[in-house]
């Protein structure tokens, strides 16, 4: 899993996160079935017509981060690739509304319901009587029980990623009909309805050898609106085409192309029609925003333009330092270049809405000074998340609020602000609760040593960051030389208050959390810190209060750079310092978060609609094995309780859909109030999109609807984009 994220249910989020210790925390109480229900924060942006404004025909080509290692996303390796193949081309009986909410797909399911609870649950499904797998067999009962065989845990055989569910089902059998699938489970499950989406023929499930490797790069049989044609490695597309034996309304395109595209050459594959639609950063959205006005030119005909006058240009309009430290004669050449793409980039909008996940601040609480809760709600109570939306939210145009819950986004039935366990932005709390757990503002301080080990590493010895030169730096303390002054030493020069500064003046990029995330923590050299900041270190036991904030370091991270910067500075108020590491994408969560090598780190989660089955691996509580290990699934701050254990494991077992919910939501309180994770905000999603592109772009919540998508009528108009509920 990479730092961006996780794929919703592609690739489960399993884990755990955070543990309410032994505070007394008040639980939320329950809100009844008639209270208003939340809504997104933002609705979907898909150039939204109806079919018949949709051109016949044509090739949609669709940037993706790589080719799936696999197409089956109940593999460990499946990525949002996997998962974006399997909606097009794959049966689910349940898929996402608006407001993230399960509903049956009707072009599967005539109907899905318990109809039985005692002795057993028993859930009948009245399937489609057109759905049929591309082969022309009936999708029915023999698929279902394959794939409940392959993902229920018992045969290990089966290289699964997942059997939340599946390990619950006694039996599966045909109804009164061939079009009846009736679903025993040997105890009770409330997110039934996750199960069987994406359902895969029983030629892929029926054996250990076809699911391990038989649906790696290949699904002969399918049975949604397009085919897979071929996974093309060389030409890094997976090629998508109409399926002739669908039964729906009929795919508007000929060819879905999904290409391989770093993240940080997506505005150049736009510009030359390598693809027409994108997710992109907020860089390349402001760049393809610029693109539609004049911009002007430094560049005068034949004549000669000063390099100077050219290199203030290139910085203004988004270069890297770095590209403007060159010849003027190849500098010309990169602008000539620039201003072709800028006029390509004319035919292309952003289109923009809220993805279902959430950046968040990650405390790692398996080992020392974030081990005590105490300095963990510190932390957490030194931040304003409303100012972290905003710094995020409000230059895209889309709402600042922070997130609530760890467990649900705004629009679905589990979400409710939980924060109040925790409690609000308050500097004077935070320092109380450090002096509380010992904590002393200019206390003595022993040398640190340059890469002291941080909080959990599995490792005797610091991993050698793998960011290359940009290395460490203390956020809060001044230059000198090429060292860090002591507190003493700044006391004695009068430098008290609000004057000392970040030492780094790089401004750094990484990529977003694949699913979202977050890197960087970065104040420009200069920049003064906050008035009112401590300056004399806080220390206990002769070691001052410093945190390493560890960082992704590859391209497209300036948004998550200027957040981490913000924490920073807010921590500083408190006198807690922190360490800025930066090391590279494809280390920073197999080596540094998975490894527990890291004291704070950025990096998101998907939200689900199955928080129950979804979100346990996340936040339920690390186990001990008897070789002296830990098995943490996914919980990478390693904190969690009994509790909360608890709480998710009653929530999943009833079938009363307002009790489950406010067991949600008093696990979700539980999990605030330990404080190991500090949900900031919803992220943006930013796709560029060729104007006369069609029900597709920026789809929130919503499964998007394939059959759909296409090319505009000549003629026809899209209806302007749906406004932001604040």
């Amino acid at each position: 899993m990479s730092h961006h994220g996780v794929g919703l249910r592609a690739v489960l989020r399993p884990a755990a996160i955070l543990t309410a210790g032994a505070l007394a925390v008040p639980l939320m109480a329950g809100c009844g079935s008639d209270e208003e229900a939340s809504r997104p924060l933002a609705g979907q942006d898909i150039g939204l017509v109806a079919r018949d404004k949709v051109t016949e025909g044509g090739t949609l080509k669709w940037a993706v981060d790589a080719v799936p290692e696999t197409l089956n996303t109940y593999q460990a390796d499946a990525d949002a690739g996997t998962t974006r193949v399997a909606q097009a081309v794959l049966p689910s009986m349940f898929r996402s509304d608006a407001n993230g909410r399960p509903v049956a797909n009707p072009a599967y399911v005539e109907s899905a319901k318990v109809i039985e609870t005692e002795p057993r649950q028993v859930v009948l499904y009245k399937l489609n009587q057109q759905a049929v797998w591309s082969d022309g067999r009936e999708i029915g009962a023999a698929d279902f029980a394959a794939q409940w065989r392959a993902l229920s845990g018992k045969d290990s055989a089966y290289w699964t990623a997942r059997n939340a569910g599946y390990d619950r089902i006694e039996k599966i059998e045909r109804g009164s009909g061939d079009l009846q699938v009736r679903v025993t489970f040997s105890r009770p499950y409330a997110d039934w309805k996750s199960l069987f989406s994406p359902l895969y023929p029983k030629d892929v499930m029926g054996t250990p050898d076809a699911f391990n490797d038989g649906a790696r790069r290949k699904l002969n049989v399918t049975a949604g609106p397009f085919k897979v044609e071929k996974v093309d490695t060389a030409k890094k597309d997976v090629v998508l085409t109409r399926n002739p034996r669908w039964w729906g309304s009929p795919a508007k395109l000929n060819e879905i192309v999904l290409h391989a595209v770093d993240r940080d050459k997506r505005v150049s594959a736009l510009a030359d029609g390598t693809v027409q639609i994108a997710d992109i950063d907020s860089a390349d959205a402001e760049r393809i925003k610029a693109a539609s006005g004049s911009g002007g030119s430094p560049l005068r005909g034949g004549g000669k333009t000063s390099a100077s006058r050219l290199r203030s240009w290139a910085l203004a309009h988004g270069f890297e330092a770095e590209q403007v430290k060159v010849g003027r004669k190849k500098l010309r050449k990169a602008i000539t270049r620039y201003l072709e793409q800028q006029e390509e980039l004319r035919a292309f909008g952003v289109r923009k809405s809220l993805e279902p996940a959430y950046t968040q601040l990650a405390l790692n609480g398996a080992g020392g000074m974030l081990a005590d809760e105490r300095v963990r709600r510190a932390v957490a109570r030194a931040l304003d998340r409303e100012e972290l939306a905003k710094v995020v939210l409000t230059p895209l145009g889309l709402p600042a609020v922070p997130v609530g819950s760890h467990l649900a986004l705004s629009g679905q039935d589990a979400y409710a602000d939980g924060s109040g366990a925790l409690g609000g932005p308050d500097v004077k709390e935070a320092q109380a609760l450090l002096t509380d757990a010992g904590w002393v503002a200019g206390g003595p301080v022993k040398e640190r040593k340059p890469a002291e080990k941080a909080a959990g590493a599995e490792s005797d010895k610091e991993k050698k960051s793998d960011g290359g030169k940009d290395g460490e730096y203390i956020v809060g303390e001044d230059d000198k030389a090429k060292g860090h002054e002591s507190a003493e030493e700044r006391r004695e020069k009068g430098d008290e208050g609000g004057k000392h500064l970040a030492q780094d003046g790089r401004q750094y990029s990484g990529k977003d959390l694949k699913q979202g995330g977050a890197p960087g923590a970065y104040a420009p050299r200069g920049t003064a810190a906050p008035a009112g900041a401590v300056t004399a270190p806080l220390a206990k036991d002769g070691k001052a209060l410093d945190l390493r904030f560890v960082l992704p370091s590859g391209p497209g991270s300036e948004t998550l750079d200027t957040v981490a910067a913000r924490i920073s500075a807010m921590l500083t108020k408190v006198g807690i310092r922190t360490t800025i590491t930066k090391v590279s994408d494809e280390s920073y969560f197999k080596d540094h978060i998975a490894s527990g090598d890291y004291d704070l780190a950025l990096y998101s989660w998907p939200s689900s609609a199955f928080p129950a089955t979804d979100a346990r691996p996340i936040y339920g509580k690390p186990i001990p094995a008897a070789d002296g290990s830990v098995n943490i699934e996914q919980n990478y701050t390693r904190v969690g309780t009994d509790q909360v254990d608890q709480l998710f494991d009653q929530a999943a077992a009833t079938l009363d859909e307002d009790e489950a919910r406010d067991l949600i939501r008093k696990a979700d309180s539980r999990i605030w109030a330990a404080a190991a994770s500090i949900p900031l905000y919803q992220r943006p999603e930013l796709v560029g999109v060729r104007k006369d592109v069609v029900n597709a772009g920026a789809f929130g919540f919503r499964t998007p609807v394939y059959e759909d998508m296409g090319f505009l009528k000549k003629g026809a108009k899209i209806a302007p984009g749906p406004t932001a509920t604040k």
